[in-house]
């Protein structure tokens, strides 16, 4: 078969034929009688075999090498193409990310483009100072798009930077949550510690739901930080994880605040649990949580505390005595 024919019935251009020929990739390997070249039904197979190669993403040396060698293993070659589509994908995803945040500001001229690209390479700048400046200082007074914030404060691991962005969202109200939500549910846990830490700091209903939400997670910070903020929002579900943190001695004397402020709303609630747990815990949990005790307000917190004062633990009843002294 000669190269316009091959060209017509399989689609690869008589272009790309002859250039597949000087790279000795598929050489045909007829002649007719007039000299010209011509393809053999094997020639014709291994072009097949070359598209198909192609269409995987491999380069023509690869393909080459991959036709000729032969302890070329298939296993480790999809293996790379899988990491080189995922990679591709993710410059994908982040062009995307970059063409909506400029979108989002609604640009009236190139000006304005050329002014949020350049706020994007502040942000995306390995300097920490230089993306604090971003943040803060956004050039020619141009708004950070809350999308573009969203996305930075659940990446940003200076501790300096993360705070001024979690203040440029804060500001922006309830517009970054959706952003920030998505990081709540992500398999990365420091995505999705920085995201509650976040989302603590936006006020509304929608904001405290999410939080809630995070009370399910399996890292007891994700936990915490959303129990935490929603002790301070009245939010009586975060009682069992706060009790925790006291028992486990993780941010106790904060999560002792949350409870006393939830008090009003769900004492016996608090109380209870705090009784449940001196039971079972050692020395040192029952201190935290006879300290924990002294932060309720009102007559039945002062009932446990003077049981304690008769603890069998010497250590637990001097603590809960110096503290009913306290409150006297």
């Amino acid at each position: 078969m000669l190269i316009g024919d091959v060209a017509r019935r399989s689609g690869v251009s008589t272009r790309m034929l002859r250039h597949y020929d000087r790279l000795g990739l598929v050489r045909p390997t007829g002649r007719t009688v007039g000299n010209y070249r011509e393809y053999s039904p094997d020639d014709i197979r291994r072009i097949f075999h070359v598209e198909s190669l192609r269409s995987l993403g491999l380069s023509l040396r690869q393909i080459a090498s991959a036709l000729e060698d032969p302890g070329f293993a298939p296993a480790a070659l999809v293996g790379d193409l899988i990491r080189w589509a995922e990679e591709r994908l993710e410059r994908e995803r982040e062009l995307l990310q970059r063409l909506r945040a400029v979108d989002a500001t609604a640009p009236s001229d190139w000006q304005d483009v050329l002014r949020i690209v350049e706020l994007m390479h502040g942000l995306d700048s390995p300097d920490a100072a230089r993306r604090q400046q971003a943040v803060m200082a956004p050039a020619e007074d141009v708004p950070v798009p809350v999308e573009l914030l969203a996305g930075a404060v659940l990446t940003e691991s200076d501790p300096n930077v993360a705070g001024a962005l979690r203040w440029a969202l804060a500001r922006a109200g309830n517009e970054g949550l959706a952003g920030l939500a998505a990081g709540v549910h992500s398999p990365d846990v420091e995505i999705r510690r920085r995201a509650v830490v976040a989302i603590a700091e936006l006020p509304g209903d929608e904001a405290t739901a999410v939080l809630a939400d995070a009370l399910g997670d399996e890292d007891p910070v994700v936990r915490g930080n959303a129990a935490l903020a929603l002790g301070r929002r009245g939010v009586t579900s975060a009682v069992p994880v706060l009790v925790d943190m006291v028992v486990a001695g993780t941010k106790d004397v904060d999560a002792a605040e949350a409870l006393a402020a939830l008090e009003p709303s769900s004492g016996e609630q608090i109380i209870a649990a705090l009784v449940d747990a001196l039971a079972a815990g050692d020395t040192a949990v029952r201190i935290r949580l006879t300290q924990a005790l002294v932060e309720l307000p009102g007559p039945a917190a002062d009932e446990v505390l003077q049981r304690l004062t008769h603890d069998e633990d010497q250590s637990v009843a001097r603590v809960a005595s110096a503290f009913v002294k306290l409150r006297a």
